[in-house]
């Protein structure tokens, strides 16, 4: 029996929930009752979604042991399945505050459509681009007309200026001015009849904006006041009976209010499901079903922690009066992981890393690179120059100076370092080498997360070349081009990279004894001697 329930953030499912996921996948390998797409069935051409499924194991008021069952958000359109807990609020229940004010805002939304496919407003839209395009033609026509006049004119000047007395050259050039004048006429009445062709089709789009506008202000004050009404609706219990708000519980987040989603998650619905019938939460753990999405990386029958961002806040109330697993991220590094200094002048010093420590303190914790240079007096204010995630071992640079640290730095904006990480991989890689290219972002809802983002991440490109294939083990060298936080974890497991997350990766792929990950080799040039430096320290894995 487990001691205490599971931290919900990191962890390895107890060997009860591992029997409970085994039957809830059984189940959801041989129903036939769930019409929902995972995308596992190739005969399936509606839209994929993969799940998160939760298990909770729970004991009755009797002592008899059991199981939850949940899944996050809707199901095949609904929350409605008999072998899993309902949702904390169903806004999809037969006339619902919710449902009927959907219908009004999907009023709205057809009403913003019918216009928007309006034949005379597209019409004029049409005809505003044209006009527009018409306009600018002919005034600059006619403006390249005038500059060829206008340079005509001075030529002449000069030519009449020894060719005529002082009166007749005055005379002739009023004539000149008069024609310089004419020509701004001209353009003057050119650019005057456009704009009031342009204004008056823009005044008759105008009534059709104002509609649209004044719609679409309809439309975000409803769904404002909806998702308000939502968020009070949903309450959560905990052990001892209180309730709370989802408003409560974010409001003193640094969201400031709920996110899209908060509440839907499985481990809220199976914990608000077992206070409110009187159960007694052992353990939990939550497992993806289904292909992947695009962004995130979800291997099919997976363990995944709760996600920190929707989760935490509420979790946060629902377990309180719990005896909870220990926060493994607040536990200190292993005494005996040494630091090995492998060089050290006046400007810097290079580090092995070992897996397990922090590059700098964390909120919680301070053992770090960072605080161990500086207890040992090696640096008095050590600043490093950049980082390695814990589980990560490998070559690390810290500089002793301001001024060597703003070197190095700018070597690494310009890509004037290179670095090499060896890294076990859990699968076999065919191809002998190549090169990724998938733009990063951090998961506001699940940091340190990151997601693949074609249209807002950040440039990510790692070359790489396999070493050795060993079984399903292939051993690989990286060279990232960017330094994108966990850009190389990524690459490796995303889908539309290598497939195939490094050995012991807990937030990609699976744990293990550690993340196998090394930075072996670093180059960079010295701040003061300005020679080329080379380090390099063999992984030992």
């Amino acid at each position: 029996m487990p001691e205490r329930f599971t931290f919900p953030f990191y962890y390895e499912p107890h060997p009860l929930t591992k029997i409970a996921a085994a039957e809830l996948q059984h189940y959801l390998e041989t129903q036939t009752d769930l019409n929902h797409n995972f995308g596992l069935s190739a005969d399936r051409d509606d839209m994929v979604i993969g799940k998160m499924f939760g298990v909770l194991v729970v004991e009755d008021k009797e002592g008899k042991i059991g199981y939850l069952s949940a899944f996050s958000g809707k199901l095949a359109g609904t929350n409605d399945h008999p072998r899993f807990v309902p949702p904390v609020f169903d806004m999809l229940t037969e006339n619902s505050f919710f449902l009927k004010e959907q219908e009004v805002i999907s009023t709205v939304n057809t009403q913003i459509e019918t216009i928007l496919s309006d034949e005379n407003y597209n019409r004029l839209k049409e005809n505003i681009e044209q006009l527009t395009v018409q306009s600018t033609e002919e005034i600059a026509v006619l403006k390249k007309q005038l500059k060829q006049n206008k340079e005509r004119r001075a030529q002449l000047r000069e030519e009449k200026k020894s060719n005529l007395n002082a009166h007749e050259y005055e005379l002739f050039d009023a004539d000149l001015i008069k024609q310089s004048l004419y020509d701004k006429y001209l353009l003057k009445l050119l650019t005057e009849k456009w704009e009031a062709v342009i204004e008056d089709i823009k005044a008759q789009l105008s009534s059709y904006k104002n509609r649209i506008d004044a719609l679409k202000d309809e439309r975000k004050e409803r769904s404002a006041i909806l998702q308000n009404q939502l968020f009070e609706q949903y309450t959560f219990l905990n052990i001892e009976g209180k309730q709370k708000s989802l408003q409560d519980i974010f409001k003193s987040t640094s969201f400031g209010k709920p996110p899209a989603g908060a509440g839907e998650c499985a481990t809220p619905k199976l914990l608000q499901y077992a206070f409110a019938n009187g159960y007694k939460p052992l353990a939990m753990a939550e497992f993806w079903w289904g292909s992947s999405p695009k962004s995130e990386i979800r291997q099919h029958k997976q363990f995944y922690p709760a996600c920190t961002g929707k989760c935490k806040p509420i979790l946060a109330h629902m377990l309180e009066g719990i005896a909870v697993d220990e926060n493994p991220f607040l536990l200190p590094a292993k005494d005996n992981i040494s630091l090995d200094i492998i060089y050290e002048d006046e400007s810097l010093v290079v580090v092995n890393k070992p897996a397990g420590l922090r590059s700098v303190p964390g909120i919680d914790i301070d053992d770090s690179v960072y605080s161990r240079l500086k207890d040992a007096m090696i640096i008095a204010e050590p600043l490093v120059i950049h980082r390695l995630d814990m589980g990560t071992s490998g070559l690390l640079l810290v500089a002793k100076t301001p001024q060597a640290h703003k070197h190095i730095q700018r070597q690494f904006l310009n890509r004037a370092v290179t670095k090499r990480y060896t890294a076990l991989l859990s699968k076999a890689i065919s191809d002998k080498e190549g090169e990724i290219s998938l733009p990063l972002i951090p998961d506001l809802y699940n940091r340190p997360v990151q997601l693949v983002c074609f249209e807002t991440g950040k440039k990510s490109v790692t070359l790489w070349k396999v070493i050795e294939v060993n079984d399903d083990i292939t051993r690989i060298h990286f060279w990232p081009l960017t330094g994108r936080t966990h850009q190389l974890r990524v690459h490796a497991a995303h889908q539309l990279g290598l497939n195939a997350p490094i050995v012991g990766d807990d937030l990609y792929g699976t744990s293990d004894k550690r993340l196998h990950l090394h930075a072996a080799y670093i180059a960079f040039t010295h701040p003061v001697t300005k020679k080329r430096m080379e380090f390099e320290v063999a992984e030992d894995f």
